[in-house]
């Protein structure tokens, strides 16, 4: 958990352990890092919140197309302050 997430005032999702391999297979730790806490945490609880297996795995896969791409966050318009 990083200094940001303790400023969160919703709930905070730890990373479980497929978010984290899928991240790393992928190569976008390091955007997903990049990321505010907030948006970290969204993503983290929004996939997780999913009841079925397979919404998680279509979350995850949407989650790691917009990190990849660098332009959504949930389907909305991003831009890095970077």
């Amino acid at each position: 958990m990083n200094e940001l997430s303790f400023r969160l005032k919703r709930p905070h999702y730890p990373m479980p352990d497929f978010v984290k391999e899928s991240l790393l297979q992928r190569g976008l730790m390091e955007l997903y890092l990049s990321r505010p806490a907030y948006q970290q945490n969204d993503y983290i609880g929004w996939i997780l919140r999913a009841k079925r297996k397979e919404t998680q795995e279509k979350r995850l896969a949407q989650m790691l197309d917009e990190l990849e791409n660098g332009d959504k966050y949930m389907k909305m318009a991003y831009h890095s302050k970077k």
